[in-house]
């Protein structure tokens, strides 16, 4: 499933305001449950919108820290 870009900019509004020691000390796993259940508070998503949410945040956690940590320094 490719995401649209409505969903794309959700993902990185969410990852915008979600504080940054979360984003750089939250393991893996636990950073992209809790960007995955920000999402859901803001939009109702299919159990397909999901696993591709999850998989696209996953592969992205490393640019998601480093761009964290360019907003912490």
């Amino acid at each position: 499933m490719l995401m649209d870009s409505s969903a794309l900019r959700l993902v990185w509004d969410v990852v915008e305001e979600t504080q940054i020691t979360d984003l750089l000390t939250l393991p893996d796993t636990a950073l992209v449950k809790l960007l995955l259940q920000r999402i859901s508070r803001r939009v109702l998503l299919s159990g397909e919108e999901v696993c591709a949410l999850y998989d696209y945040i996953s592969a992205r956690t490393r640019l998601i820290r480093d761009m964290a940590d360019s907003r912490a320094a």
